[in-house]
């Protein structure tokens, strides 16, 4: 691909859109530009543009994007037949052992659920297709990070801060590369209390038919009444989904 066939303003648009997350919705024209990296004026112009399309509320000081955004991320999950091929089956798991489960991909060093089936809230933030967490302390994350080469998951590990988020969140890139070599060899990752206190899950990947990992499947389930051994109850009808899902991916 020639640098002469890129769209930069297109490019620079993107990355303002980034720049909005589910910490930090609400953000001056200098906080946009920290945290995309362009220069204010170009933030401010692609906020202002973002506005008056619709993408972008503007109170003077501070912009949020509208709901006018989730159109670019519906069309992305509507022509992708993963969502399509795992929900009906998510949702018969989810019924069958009343806890909630999801599907995700990896994005970068992020997680990206495409699918969810939610029996009850078992997080503090509520989670859809869209919704992003990142891969080194969630249990899909870990799944996902197993399925690549080692140097590519290292790697992938420094692209985002590794944020304590709980005191039982390992942060240290050894630690957690120790914990996917394990998952790796396992099947499956058992997650206790790294994402936030008092939500254990357990994840396993979904293969197709060539055995290679195209997303991570799991079940999360609340601390207070379930330990972690409890969660292994979870696996053999996990791993039953996998493998009815793996004649049906491609």
């Amino acid at each position: 691909m020639l640098e002469r066939d890129i769209m930069g303003g297109l490019a620079k648009g993107l990355s303002v859109i980034e720049a909005f997350t589910a910490d930090k919705p609400r953000q001056s024209i200098a906080e946009v530009s920290v945290a995309s990296g362009l220069d204010r004026a170009t933030t401010r112009r692609c906020l202002l543009t973002l506005a008056h399309l619709g993408y972008a509320d503007y109170d003077g000081k501070y912009f949020t994007l509208t709901p006018r955004i989730l159109r670019l991320g519906t069309a992305c999950l509507a022509t992708m037949p993963l969502p399509q091929l795992v929900q009906p089956l998510l949702d018969a798991l989810s019924d069958r052992l009343g806890e909630s489960s999801s599907v995700s991909i990896l994005d970068g060093a992020e997680i990206v659920y495409v699918a969810r089936a939610a029996q009850r809230k078992v997080m503090s933030i509520g989670l859809m297709p869209g919704s992003r967490l990142p891969a080194y302390c969630t249990s899909m994350g870990r799944v996902l990070l197993a399925a690549l080469p080692p140097e590519d998951a290292t790697d992938r590990l420094g692209r985002l801060p590794l944020i304590a988020r709980t005191r039982f969140t390992r942060t240290d890139v050894d630690a957690i590369m120790s914990e996917v070599a394990a998952v790796r060899n396992q099947g499956y990752c058992l997650i206790d209390q790294e994402v936030e206190i008092g939500l254990r899950s357990i994840a396993v990947p979904l293969v197709n038919a060539r055995g290679k990992t195209v997303a991570a499947m799991n079940v999360g389930l609340p601390a207070t009444q379930n330990s972690v051994s409890d969660l292994l109850d979870y696996l053999a009808p996990m791993l039953s989904v996998q493998t009815e899902l793996k004649a049906l991916l491609a």
